[in-house]
C-alpha cells in the first residue's frame, strides 16, 4: 500500500460518512452528533466557545419531557420514548457536554445547537440497544411536535429559570445574611458619613449596611417578578407560532413534565407567537440583573473607599489580605474581591446592552439572536452568582474595623455642628465648623469657646452615636432637652434660660 494509500486509510478510521437533505459529509467517528451538527461546527469557527452548560441541560430536560408526552399523546411507541427519555437525561445531566461543539455564533434561530441536541439523544439512544427494531431518528422522533423556532425560546426560558431558583437568589440571599450579621455585630461602632465624598453626619456601621442589605433585597424582588413571565414556555408552537404538527395538548402538557421534573413552576404560554417573535422575558430579566449589578457595583466601591490606605486614605476597615498586591512594592495589598465584583458587573451591564439590542431583532414571527441571548444571560446570571457568594465570603465576613481612625476622624468632623442648628443657628454652625476644620480642632471644644455653653449641654448635642438616631436635637422629643436657645434676631448671642 502506497504511503497515499495509506494516508486515506488512516483519515477514513478517524471519520465515517454521514447524510443529511443536503447531502454526504465525513464525521468524526467517535462523535455523536451526525451531519447537520458536523456542518455548523465548519460554518461558524468564530469564537471557540460552545453554548453553555445550562442550556445544553434544558434541551436534555426538553426532549425527556416531550419524548414522555408524545408517548401519553400515542404519537411516539413507549420503547422509542423510553431510549430517548433516557438519552435526554444523560444530556441534561451533563455526561455528555463534549458532543455539543457549535459555537454560540450560530445561525440566529439556534437550528444548529437544537439539531446537535436531537442527533446526539438519537445516537445515544440507538447506542443503548433498548430503542427498538426500527431505531431513533432525530428529527422524526427526538423532535417529534417541535421546532428549533420554539424549541430553543423555551430552552431560554427553562435554562434562565433554573439558574436563577438554584444559584443567584440563592446567593444573594447569602450575600444579603452576611451583611447583616456583620451590620449587627458592628452596630455599636459610629462612623462619619459621606455625601459628594465629602464629610456628612455620622451614623453606624449597621445604618450603612443595611442600605446595601435593602439593595439586595429589592433587586431579589425584581428578579423574581420577572420569573413570573419568563416561566411562559412557547413550545407548542412550532414553525411560527400556529403549532403546525404538534398536538394541541403538546404544549401544555410538557411545561407540565418540566415543572414535575425540575421543582420549578412552568405554564404553556398562552401566545406562542409572541414567544417566538419576542424575547422580552428574557430582555425584562435581564435587565433586572443588570439593576442587581449597580447594586453589586456600589457596595464593592464602598468597601473599596472604606479600606483605602492603609495609611493615606480613609482606613475605616481592613479586608482580608489575600495576595500580594504588587510586583514591584513589598508589602502591597489591594482589595481584589471587590474590583473582580466590578469586573463582573460591567461584563453583566454590557452582556445586557448586547440582549437588549438582540431582543429588538426579531423580524415578523421570529427572533434571530436567540443563542446570544441564551449565552450571554446565563453568563451573567452564573457570574453574579459566583461573585455575590465570593464578596460575601471572602470580603465582608471577613473584614475588620480600624476602630481608632474612624474615632479620630469623627471628633474631628466639622458636619457634627449640624445638630446645634435648633440652638445655635445655621450661620453660627457654618462659623464653627469652618474655624474647627481650620484649626484640626475638635467641633466641641472650638464650640465651647465660641458659643459658651458648657460641655455637658454640648457634648450630648454632639454626642454622634446620638446623631446616628436622627430627629430633631435641641428640642422636646428631639433629643436632649434644650437647656439653651439661640437668642432670636441675633446671630451671634446665646442666653441661658432662667433658672
Amino acid at each position: 500500500m502506497s504511503r497515499k494509500t495509506k494516508a486515506g486509510a488512516a483519515r477514513d478510521e478517524r471519520n465515517r460518512v454521514e447524510r443529511d437533505s443536503m447531502g454526504e459529509l465525513r464525521v468524526p467517528a467517535d462523535a455523536l452528533w451526525g451531519a447537520q451538527t458536523q456542518r455548523a461546527v465548519q460554518n461558524f469557527p468564530i469564537s471557540g466557545r460552545p453554548m453553555p452548560r445550562g442550556f445544553i441541560r434544558a434541551l436534555g430536560l426538553i426532549k425527556a419531557a416531550a419524548a414522555e408526552v408524545n408517548a401519553g399523546l400515542d404519537l411516539l411507541p413507549q420503547v422509542t420514548a423510553r431510549a430517548i427519555r433516557a438519552a435526554a437525561l444523560e444530556v441534561a445531566a451533563g455526561e455528555h457536554d463534549a458532543h455539543f461543539p457549535i459555537d454560540i455564533y450560530q445561525t440566529g434561530s439556534g437550528t444548529s445547537s437544537n439539531m446537535n441536541a436531537n442527533e446526539v439523544i438519537a445516537a445515544l439512544a440507538n447506542r443503548s440497544g433498548k430503542a427498538g427494531r426500527k431505531g431513533v431518528h432525530p428529527n422524526d422522533h427526538v423532535n417529534l411536535g417541535q421546532s428549533s423556532n420554539d424549541v430553543i425560546p423555551t430552552a431560554i426560558r427553562v435554562s434562565a429559570q433554573l439558574a436563577v431558583l438554584e444559584d443567584l437568589l440563592p446567593a444573594v440571599k447569602h450575600l444579603c445574611r452576611t451583611i447583616d450579621r456583620r451590620g449587627k455585630a458592628l452596630g455599636r461602632i459610629v462612623k462619619t458619613g459621606r455625601t459628594h465624598l465629602m464629610d456628612a453626619m455620622p451614623l453606624t456601621f449597621a445604618q450603612e449596611f443595611s442600605a446595601w442589605s435593602a439593595q439586595l433585597a429589592s433587586a431579589e424582588e425584581r428578579i423574581a417578578d420577572s420569573l413570573k413571565r419568563l416561566r411562559r414556555l412557547p413550545l407548542g408552537g412550532t414553525a411560527i407560532g400556529t403549532g403546525i404538527n404538534a398536538d394541541p395538548r403538546f404544549g401544555a402538557r410538557v411545561a407540565k413534565a418540566l415543572s414535575k421534573q425540575t421543582g420549578a413552576r412552568f405554564e404553556s404560554a398562552g401566545n406562542k407567537f409572541e414567544g417566538l417573535a419576542a424575547q422580552d422575558d428574557a430582555v425584562e430579566l435581564s435587565g433586572q440583573l443588570s439593576a442587581l449589578a449597580v447594586a453589586l457595583t456600589k457596595i464593592a466601591n464602598d468597601l473599596r473607599w472604606m479600606n483605602a490606605g492603609p495609611l493615606a486614605g480613609l482606613g475605616e476597615i481592613e479586608l482580608p489580605a489575600l495576595q500580594p498586591g504588587s510586583s514591584i512594592m513589598p508589602g502591597k495589598v489591594n482589595p481584589v474581591i471587590p474590583e473582580a465584583t466590578v469586573m463582573v458587573c460591567a461584563q453583566v451591564m454590557g452582556h445586557h446592552t448586547a440582549i437588549t439590542v438582540a431582543g429588538q431583532t426579531g423580524n415578523f414571527q421570529l427572533n434571530v439572536t436567540l443563542p446570544l441571548i441564551a449565552a450571554n444571560l446565563l453568563d451573567s446570571i452564573q457570574l453574579l452568582a459566583n461573585v455575590s457568594r465570593l464578596l460575601a465570603d471572602t470580603a465582608i465576613d471577613g473584614l475588620k474595623v480600624r476602630e481608632d481612625n474612624i474615632r479620630r476622624a469623627l471628633d474631628r468632623n466639622p458636619i457634627l455642628v449640624t445638630a446645634l442648628n435648633p440652638v445655635i443657628g445655621y450661620e453660627k454652625g457654618a462659623a464653627i465648623a469652618k474655624q474647627a476644620y481650620k484649626e484640626n480642632r475638635a467641633v466641641l471644644d472650638v464650640a465651647r469657646e465660641v458659643t459658651g455653653l458648657p460641655e455637658k449641654v454640648l457634648k450630648p448635642l454632639l454626642d454622634p452615636a446620638v446623631l446616628a438616631k436622627g430627629g430633631i436635637h435641641g428640642k422636646p422629643g428631639g433629643g436632649p432637652p434644650p437647656r439653651w436657645r439661640h437668642m432670636a434676631g441675633s446671630s451671634d448671642r446665646i442666653i441661658p434660660p432662667r433658672e
